[in-house]
């Protein structure tokens, strides 16, 4: 069993990221679970502190239960480092999920997020992580993250064009889609982008499964 737990108490994020893992993997069992005492979503530094220690208690009875994996649900890979310390199995952030498959499809990737806030996060994990030379630019879009859900369509033509310009401008062969609420994105970009879109569920999916 796969178990991706979202950081944030937003309940449609956790459905959706279910739904996108499961499309992914179907032969796999997955569930997902919420974090009902954390945040609404995760922007920024504050929201960070305050969904680690209710995360760590659902990572804690993942790893009880004998999970075979266990999928951090916010592309920030919040509390990623303090589960891994806690968890008797791999644990996988959909962030590093993401470059890593990025890095397989090209040298170069940028990252579209939703709010400013978020930049030097990514940026600094991107760089932990040792992909810091494969990185073109971490940008944001300007959506929050609630509004990807109750605003689709107008959060998702503002992503698309903020993936547009890093297409143009970036020189890149990919560009990782930094939040699990961006799962919908893809299906919307139509044939003027040509860089592959990268979504941190889907790649996490794919690793877990074969762990």
């Amino acid at each position: 069993m796969i178990v991706i737990i979202n950081p944030n108490s937003t309940v449609s994020m956790t459905e959706a990221m279910l739904a996108t893992a499961q499309k992914t993997c179907p032969q796999t069992q997955i569930e997902a679970w919420t974090s009902h005492d954390g945040p609404p979503a995760i922007q920024g530094p504050a929201d960070h502190t305050l969904c680690i220690p209710p995360l760590l208690k659902l990572v804690a009875k993942a790893s009880e239960q004998e999970a075979r994996a266990i999928i951090i649900g916010c592309s920030d890979d919040t509390g990623l480092v303090e589960a891994r310390a806690i968890a008797d199995c791999p644990v996988i952030g959909i962030g590093q999920a993401a470059y890593h498959m990025a890095a397989l499809t090209g040298p170069r990737f940028s990252v579209v997020t939703t709010l400013e806030v978020s930049v030097p996060i990514l940026f600094q994990n991107v760089h932990d992580l040792g992909f810091g030379g494969y990185l073109a630019k971490v940008r944001a879009s300007g959506v929050p993250v609630l509004a990807l859900e109750e605003d689709a369509d107008r959060a998702a033509e503002r992503v698309l064009a903020e993936i547009a310009h890093a297409q143009a401008e970036d020189d890149i062969q990919s560009v990782v889609l930094g939040c699990a609420g961006m799962s919908h994105i893809p299906a919307r970009a139509s044939s003027d982008i040509r860089v592959r879109l990268i979504d941190g569920v889907v790649a996490a999916a794919r690793f877990g499964a074969f762990l």
